[in-house]
């Protein structure tokens, strides 16, 4: 199902798209060496009811996943790139942390996922790693042009992580987004220019490029949810919803300026 939505849905989906990036920018502020990944969960849930809204993945059932995801929030640590279920784990110094939200308010739906490296450590190769693919998110916005196609998109992405040296698994990608989470079209982090669906206003999309450090093999831990790199490298993970108009993309995760 593709979903273009009016104008009436779009003001929701901003507000929905705002509350995700209040949401994150908080958590990131509290995520300091000694927290658990479970009191981000907890904060996350809290914020989430506090705000009227609703978690797109508490109930989230696919067929990738062992079961309902049963969390309010997707927290990946290291060598954890994607559906990062929250556990027992205390936050470290230089741990590369990821944190993916999505929620409903108003009956519309946005997704995002920052990536960023907890207490005084800068390990200089998790940092080029997340700086490639908030360039790649970039660089796919950029792309994302009414006209344009998702191929163009995917090709934007994929050059700059390409160029940047890390693998591309094309399994999991961005996606349409709108009244439910997960929509079509997929939109791979690497592709064919001038391929797939043509962009028009109104179209709602998740752009999330990711990368592995030395492998686009994943493997999924015992919980039957979490996706881990192959070879136990780390990992990144950079996520906006973009809503298509006839001036090009308008991010609607993107923080206020002056959130903490």
């Amino acid at each position: 199902m593709i979903e273009i939505l009016n104008a009436t849905e779009l003001a929701r989906a901003r507000e929905a798209g705002a509350l995700v990036a209040h949401i994150l920018q908080t958590l990131k502020s509290r995520s300091e060496v000694g927290t658990n990944l479970l009191d981000i969960g907890r904060w996350a849930q809290a914020m989430i009811t506090e705000a009227g809204a609703l978690s797109c993945y508490v109930d989230y059932e696919p067929s990738f996943g062992r079961g309902p995801f049963g969390h309010y929030i997707c927290t990946a640590v290291n060598d954890a790139v994607l559906h990062g279920l929250p556990h027992d784990y205390t936050l470290a110094d230089g741990d590369l942390l990821t944190l993916d939200l999505a929620v409903s308010k108003g009956g519309v739906a946005a997704d995002a996922a920052i990536s960023f490296i907890v207490g005084g450590s800068q390990p200089p190769e998790s940092v080029a790693m997340i700086s490639a693919t908030e360039r790649a998110l970039s660089a796919g916005i950029a792309a994302a042009v009414p006209g344009a196609r998702i191929g163009d998109i995917s090709h934007a992405i994929g050059l700059v992580l390409s160029a940047a040296g890390y693998p591309i698994n094309t399994e999991f990608g961005g996606h349409g987004i709108g009244s439910t989470m997960h929509q079509d079209p997929h939109v791979p982090n690497t592709g064919r220019p001038g391929r797939g669906y043509k962009l028009r206003p109104g179209l709602l999309l998740a752009l999330e490029p990711w990368v592995m450090a030395d492998t686009a093999e994943l493997i999924t831990d015992a919980d039957g949810w979490t996706l881990r790199s192959a070879t136990g490298c780390r990992t990144a993970h950079t996520e906006h919803t973009i809503a298509i108009t006839s001036d090009g993309a308008e991010i609607l995760t993107l923080p206020k300026h002056g959130q903490p």
